[in-house]
C-alpha cells in the first residue's frame, strides 16, 4: 500500500477527529469524489467578494446554512442575481425558509427524528424495542438527490424556457416525510399511526430478516465476526410460502397460513418469523442461504464491509475499487453508482484537504494572483 507521508494512517483514523492540516475525517469520505475545495471566510468583506466573483462565472450555487443569513452577509440570492440573472440557487435548509421552526439549525438525527423516520424504524415494542436511528446519514444523502434533481429541473427551465436563473429551496426534514410511504395517508384516513415493526414487513409475509444461530467466521480475531449471522428470506407468494415450510419442516405453518391474507396479520408473523429462527439456530447465514438457493427460494445474507469489498461482483463492477488518491495514498472506494455508455464516470480522487485547490480556483475564476492568495491567507480569509 503506497502512503503520501509516514503519518499518512493518522489522515484516515479515527473518525471522529478532525485531522490535523487536513480539515477532514474518514467520515468525510465517499461523499465528496472529484470535487475541489477551496476555503473562504464568508464573514470577511474580502471573502464575500470573492463568492460574488465565483457566481459571476457559475451556473449553479449551493448553501445549507439558516434562512437568511448569506442574504445578512450580501451573498444570497437577491444580491447574487443581480450579478449573474441565469445563475441558479439552490438552498438546502433544515426546515424551510417560512414557518415556525425556519430558524432551527438541522442535523441528519434531526431530520429524522422530526420528519417521523424514527417513529416507525427499530424493533417492534413486544421485543423490547425502542426507535432506532438508521446508521449512515440518511437525510443528508436524500437531501443532496433531490437538490440535484431539482437543479437538473432549473437547469432545464432555464435553457430551454426562460433564459433565467431561479431560487430552488429543499427541506431537509420535509424531505423525510417523504419517506414515510403509506404513514401519513393511515393516519389522515383512519386515525391509525403506523409503528415499529422491526426486520420484519408490515405488508408482506414472509419477507423480512432472520437471526441465524452461528458465526461465519468462528475462528476470527475480530469479536465482531463471532457474531451471529441474518439473512433475509423472501417468500410472500402463497407458492413460495409452501415451498419454504417445506425447505423447513414447517407442515404445520404451511397449512395454517397457506393464504397471504392471513401470514400478514401481526400475530401470525409472531409465530412464522420465530419458527423459522428455530430452523436456523444451527446453522451460519451460508448454509441458510445454501438452503434457500436448493429451494429456489429469493434470499440474501446481511453482508458487512468486509464481504461487501471482497465480493467478485461488486468488484468487477467497479462498484467498490482501489482508488490510489494523490492525498491520501490507496484507498478501497466506492466507484460511480451509475453506468453511462459513452460518457463512462470517472473516479479521480477521493477529496482533498480544505482549500486544496485555492490558487487554481481562485485564481481561475476569481482572478487572483500568487500574491493575492498569500495576502488573502496571512489576513485568512482564504
Amino acid at each position: 500500500m503506497r502512503h503520501t507521508t509516514p503519518f499518512n494512517e493518522p489522515f484516515l483514523y479515527p473518525l471522529s477527529r478532525w485531522v490535523p492540516e487536513r480539515g477532514t475525517g474518514l467520515g468525510f469520505l465517499g461523499a465528496n469524489p472529484n470535487e475541489y475545495f477551496i476555503s473562504i471566510d464568508f464573514h470577511k468583506p474580502e471573502g464575500q467578494a470573492l463568492v460574488k466573483k465565483l457566481a459571476a462565472k457559475s451556473d449553479v450555487f449551493v448553501e445549507n446554512y439558516r434562512p437568511g443569513t448569506f442574504d445578512r452577509w450580501g451573498i444570497g440570492y437577491r444580491q447574487l442575481k443581480e450579478i449573474n440573472p441565469r445563475l441558479i440557487y439552490c438552498w438546502l435548509g433544515g426546515f424551510g425558509g417560512w414557518g415556525p421552526g425556519r430558524v432551527r439549525a438541522s442535523y441528519d438525527i434531526l431530520g429524522q427524528s422530526q420528519g417521523g423516520n424514527f417513529g416507525m424504524t427499530g424493533k417492534q415494542e413486544f421485543m423490547g424495542g425502542a426507535p432506532a436511528k438508521h446508521t449512515i446519514w440518511l437525510a443528508d444523502y436524500w437531501g443532496g438527490m433531490m437538490g440535484a434533481t431539482q437543479i437538473l429541473a432549473a437547469l432545464y427551465w432555464r435553457d430551454h424556457i426562460s433564459g433565467q436563473g431561479t431560487f430552488t429551496e429543499y427541506s431537509q426534514v420535509h424531505g423525510v416525510t417523504r419517506q414515510l410511504e403509506y404513514a401519513l395517508p393511515l393516519y389522515g384516513r383512519h386515525g391509525i399511526t403506523r409503528e415499529r415493526w422491526g426486520n420484519w414487513d408490515t405488508q408482506l409475509c414472509v419477507h423480512g430478516i432472520i437471526k441465524c444461530g452461528k458465526s461465519s467466521y468462528p475462528n476470527s480475531e475480530n469479536p465482531q465476526e463471532l457474531e451471529e449471522g441474518y439473512i433475509l428470506i423472501s417468500a410472500y407468494e402463497d407458492k413460495d410460502f409452501a415451498r419454504l415450510c417445506k425447505a423447513v419442516g414447517e407442515s404445520t405453518l404451511a397449512t395454517k397460513y397457506a393464504k397471504a391474507d392471513i401470514r400478514i396479520k401481526a400475530e401470525s408473523q409472531m409465530e412464522i418469523y420465530p419458527a423459522l429462527e428455530k430452523w436456523a439456530a444451527d446453522k451460519t447465514k451460508e448454509q441458510v442461504a445454501a438452503a434457500m438457493d436448493a429451494n429456489n427460494i429469493l434470499n440474501q445474507p446481511v453482508w458487512n464491509a468486509k464481504e461487501v469489498a471482497n465480493h467478485p461482483h461488486w468488484n468487477e463492477r467497479g462498484a467498490v475499487r482501489w482508488l490510489d488518491d494523490p492525498t491520501y495514498g490507496e484507498l478501497l472506494h466506492q466507484g460511480p453508482a451509475y453506468k453511462m455508455s459513452a460518457t463512462p464516470p470517472r473516479l479521480k480522487w477521493s477529496l482533498k484537504p480544505v482549500g486544496a485547490d485555492n490558487e487554481r480556483i481562485l485564481g481561475e475564476l476569481a482572478g487572483l494572483t500568487p500574491a493575492d492568495i498569500r495576502r488573502l491567507e496571512e489576513q485568512e480569509t482564504i
